[in-house]
C-alpha cells in the first residue's frame, strides 16, 4: 500500500505530496492541471525511462520518491532474490539530474532500472489507455486467463521445465555444428599431427643438432688449428711450455734470496700445471676430430625436417612445435569424444522435452476447464454495467510448444444481440474496452498480490447510473486493494474514500501544478463543478449531496 508520494522538480510539479487513503481514491482536475503528469511522475518511480527535458527547473535534479507499507504481501523472496534488505516499509526513490542521469534506490541501495521494475511491479499495479490497447493482444489475454484460473504457479512450473528444454536444446546446437566444423578440419589436423608425431621430437635438442654439424663441416680446419696450437705449447723446440720450464728453473735459483721470486715460481708451476692440462684436452680433441660425411648428411636431413615443420607451423623451437603437437592431439581427441557428448546432450534434452510437453498438456487442460466461468462471469459483469447482450467467447486452438505452453487463444466479444462475436480490436470501442477492463481487473482482485492499483480514466465513455456502477465495483475492489483512480465523471468522484483536487496556479514567473486534498464541503463543490461547470445551479449541489449521501449509505449497508 502506498503510504506517501513525493514529486519534485518535475514538469509543471515544482514539489508535490500525497499521502493517499487504504481505500478508494478520486484524483479529479481540469483538463492539463497535472493529473497524468503525476501519473507519468510515479512511472518512473516504477522504472519507465527518464528524460531530463522534464525537469521543472533545469538547474535542479529530479526526485520521485514512494514509501509503501509492504507487510502484508509475501515479497521476502523477491527482495532476496535481488539481493536487497527485507523491510516491512519500503521506499522507492528515483532521481534524475539535469545532465539526464538517472539513479534508482530501493530503501536507500541504489539498484538498477530492472531491479526497480522488478521491485515496483510488486508494489502497483497502472491501468491506463496503454493497457487498454494491450488487452487485444494475444499474450496479454492468455497472462490474464492464467492470473485468473489460478494457474501461475502451474504456468511457472512449466516454464521452468521449458526453459530447460530450450537450454540444452540450444546446446545440443550448438555442439552438433562444432562437430560439423570439427568433421570438416579432422583429416587437416590428422595430417599435420601424423607428421608431427612421426618427427619425434619429445627428446630433441635442436641446438646440439646445428652444434655437431657446425663441427662436422669443418672438421679439417679444427684438426689443424688444434695441431699447430698443440706444438705451440708443448711439442715444439720452443714451444710455452719449455720457455715456462726455463724460467721457473732460474726462479727457483734465487728463490732462497727472494721472497717475491719465490711466490712468482709459484705461480708459475700453477701455469705449467695447467698448460698441460690444457694441451692434453687439445691433443684428445684433435684424435676425436675426423670428418664425416655420412653423419653430416643424416644430420642435415634431421635439421631440415625441423626448419620445415617449423616454417609450417609459424614457430621458432622445438618447444613451440611440441606445443602445436599437443593441441592438435586436443582436437582430433575432442572430435572423437563429441560423438559421445551429443548422444548423451540429445537424450538429455529429449527427456526435457518430453518433461515440458507433459505440463504443457496439463497446463492447456486447467486452461481450457476455466474458459467458461470466465466467458460466464466476465458477461454477467459487462450486463451489469450496461451491456446485457455481451457475449464472451475464448476461442483456442493448439500451437507449438512455445514459452506459454500449447495453446493460442484469442478472446471473442461482442456488445450486440444476435451479432458473432469478433476479436476485440474490431469489436469494442474505447468505452466499450474500459468497460471491459474494469471488468477483467474487478475479477482478478482477489486473485492478485498487487497491493496498489491505479485506473487512469477508465471510466472513459460511461455516464449516468453505469457511472455509478463502476463506481460501487471500484468500491469492492478497494476493500481488499488501494486503489486510486483519476477520474472526470461525478459519480466516480463521489465513490472515492478520499478526494484529491489537481489544479494550476498562476505565478509572476511560471504556472506551476498542485494537488491538495478535499473535505467534504469542497468535495460538494467540486463534484457539482463536474456535474454543471464553473458556477453550478443548485440542482447540481443538490445532485452532488445525493451522490456522496448514496456513498455513504452504500458504505454503511
Amino acid at each position: 500500500m502506498l503510504i506517501d508520494l513525493r514529486i519534485r522538480n518535475y514538469a509543471l510539479i515544482e514539489q508535490l505530496q500525497l499521502q493517499p487513503s487504504a481505500l478508494l481514491n478520486i484524483i479529479t482536475g481540469e483538463t492539463g492541471a497535472g493529473k497524468s503528469i503525476m501519473l507519468g511522475a510515479i512511472g518512473l518511480l516504477l522504472g519507465n525511462r527518464a528524460d531530463s527535458r522534464m525537469l521543472f527547473d533545469t538547474e535542479k535534479k529530479c526526485v520521485i520518491e514512494g514509501q509503501f507499507d509492504i507487510s502484508s504481501y509475501q515479497l521476502q523472496d523477491i527482495f532476496e532474490a535481488e539481493d536487497l534488505d527485507y523491510d516491512t516499509q519500503c521506499i522507492l526513490r528515483r532521481e534524475i539530474s539535469p545532465g539526464g542521469k538517472s539513479r534508482a534506490f530501493v530503501n536507500d541501495t541504489p539498484v538498477t532500472l530492472e531491479t526497480l521494475r522488478h521491485i515496483g511491479a510488486n508494489l502497483m499495479d497502472i491501468h491506463s489507455q496503454h493497457d487498454t490497447l494491450l488487452l487485444g493482444d494475444a499474450v496479454f489475454q492468455l497472462n490474464l486467463l492464467d492470473l485468473y484460473a489460478g494457474l501461475v504457479p502451474t504456468r511457472s512450473q512449466y516454464s521452468s521445465a521449458y526453459r530447460q528444454y530450450r537450454k540444452l536444446d540450444a546446446e545440443l546446437r550448438e555442439l552438433e555444428s562444432r562437430v560439423a566444423q570439427a568433421n570438416k578440419e579432422l583429416d587437416y589436423h590428422s595430417f599435420l599431427l601424423s607428421e608431427l608425431e612421426d618427427a619425434r621430437l619429445d627428446n630433441e635438442n635442436q641446438e646440439e643438432v646445428e652444434q655437431e654439424v657446425k663441427e662436422l663441416e669443418h672438421a679439417e680446419e679444427i684438426k689443424f688449428k688444434l695441431t699447430h696450437a698443440l706444438q705451440s705449447l708443448s711439442e715444439s723446440e720452443y714451444c710455452a711450455a719449455s720457455s715456462m720450464k726455463e724460467a721457473s728453473t732460474l726462479l727457483g735459483q734465487i728463490a732462497s734470496y727472494s721472497e717475491q721470486a719465490k711466490e712468482l715460481k709459484q705461480r708459475l708451476d700453477s701455469c705449467l700445471i695447467e698448460l698441460h692440462d690444457i694441451a692434453d684436452e687439445i691433443e684428445a680433441a684433435e684424435r676425436r676430430t675426423e670428418g664425416d660425411p655420412a653423419r653430416i648428411d643424416e644430420l642435415q636431413g634431421r635439421l631440415n625436417v625441423l626448419y620445415s615443420l617449423q616454417r609450417k607451423h609459424q614457430v621458432r623451437d622445438v618447444v613451440a612445435l611440441l606445443a602445436v603437437r599437443d593441441d592438435l592431439r586436443d582436437k582430433v581427441g575432442s572430435v572423437l569424444n563429441l560423438d559421445k557428448q551429443i548422444g548423451r546432450l540429445r537424450r538429455d534434452a529429449d527427456a526435457a522435452l518430453a518433461t515440458a510437453t507433459k505440463q504443457a498438456a496439463r497446463l492447456s487442460e486447467a486452461r481450457r476447464k476455466s474458459f467458461p466461468k470466465f466467458e460466464k462471469e466476465l458477461a454477467a459483469l459487462l450486463a451489469d454495467l450496461g451491456m446485457p447482450h455481451s457475449r464472451i467467447v475464448v476461442q483456442h486452438q493448439e500451437g507449438p510448444l512455445a514459452a506459454s505452453g500449447l495453446d493460442v487463444i484469442s478472446i471473442l466479444f461482442t456488445a450486440n444481440k444476435g451479432a458473432q462475436p469478433q476479436t476485440l480490436s474490431k469489436a469494442a470501442s474505447g468505452g466499450e474496452f474500459s468497460r471491459l477492463m474494469l471488468c477483467i481487473k474487478y475479477m482478478l482482485a482477489d486473485k492478485t498480490a498487487l497491493p496498489t492499483i491505479v485506473f487512469d480514466e477508465i471510466d472513459t465513455g460511461i455516464s449516468g447510473e453505469i457511472a455509478v456502477k463502476v463506481g460501487r465495483m471500484m468500491q469492492q475492489m478497494a476493500k481488499k486493494h488501494q486503489l486510486i483512480a483519476i477520474s472526470h465523471l461525478p459519480q466516480m468522484a463521489a465513490a472515492g474514500d478520499a478526494h484529491y483536487f489537481v489544479y494550476k496556479e498562476d505565478r509572476a514567473d511560471r504556472t506551476v501544478s498542485r494537488i491538495r486534498p478535499l473535505n467534504l464541503d469542497e468535495r460538494i463543490q467540486e463534484i457539482a463543478q463536474m456535474i454543471s461547470g464553473a458556477n453550478p445551479s443548485p440542482h447540481a449541489f443538490q445532485s452532488a449531496r445525493e451522490l456522496l449521501a448514496l456513498r455513504g449509505a452504500e458504505m454503511a449497508g
